[in-house]
């Protein structure tokens, strides 16, 4: 029934509990989860050609060439070779959908589809207490004190990037983004699109799919792919 290992890519808007199901993933299939800034940083940190050709670029605060990115992620790719692995955060673009698939073959992308209003509401929920770092969340972690930290008493603040405003933009922007590589891959038959609210909602489905790909794995297995 399982004949070979699974080339997988996950999607997700920021705050669509993408790290959380991933991290489930990786414990109860022993897949290797891939986060294409950790590949990038070990790329340069080896000083490989694609490496050093990416540093350029980033020290002079210049986005990196889709041809870099692709080269750099593929030199990664390929020294897995006896594990099943979960893509995350690349592709982004089509371009870069297209080179990937011109050098490998993905077996399904994986789309996370949470409602952009809960994942606002979530997000904007969040203060934190700038001197220690504690975090509150307004629906399921609030302070006692609205607006007060509950160790100090101090003035809870709310970051840029929690602020409406932003997470809003930052949706917009994914969206943007991101419908024309969803599309490109539907087009392909690859993608596949998981509908929820939270993670303990739609990470039941993730593992149903899953397991008729490959099998589950012993809680030993686990531990020997995470090391």
């Amino acid at each position: 029934m399982f004949s070979k290992l699974l080339r997988a890519i996950i999607m997700g808007p920021p705050g669509s509990g993408k790290g959380t199901i991933s991290g489930r993933i990786v414990h109860d299939f022993g897949m290797k989860h891939l986060s294409s800034g950790d590949l990038l940083r070990i790329q340069i940190m080896n000083s490989t050609a694609a490496g050093l050709e990416a540093k350029k670029f980033i020290d002079q605060g210049a986005l990196v060439p889709d041809e870099v990115m692709v080269q750099l992620i593929l030199n990664e790719l390929r020294e897995i070779t006896n594990h099943s692995w979960l893509l995350d955060g690349f592709p982004r673009t089509v371009p870069q959908a297209e080179a990937l698939s011109d050098k490998l073959d993905i077996d399904v992308v994986m789309n996370l589809d949470v409602p952009f209003e809960t994942i606002k509401q979530r997000l904007t929920a969040r203060w934190v207490h700038p001197g220690s770092g504690r975090v509150y969340n307004l629906d399921w972690n609030p302070p006692q004190i609205p607006g007060k930290d509950d160790v100090t008493g101090e003035q809870l603040i709310q970051r840029d990037d929690d602020k409406p405003e932003t997470v809003t933009a930052r949706l917009r922007n994914y969206e943007n983004q991101t419908k024309p590589l969803l599309e490109f891959y539907s087009a392909a038959g690859k993608l596949v699109s998981f509908h929820g609210t939270e993670s303990n909602i739609i990470y039941p489905k993730v593992k149903d799919f899953l397991a008729t790909k490959i099998p589950p794995v012993t809680d030993d297995q686990s531990q020997s792919v995470k090391q």
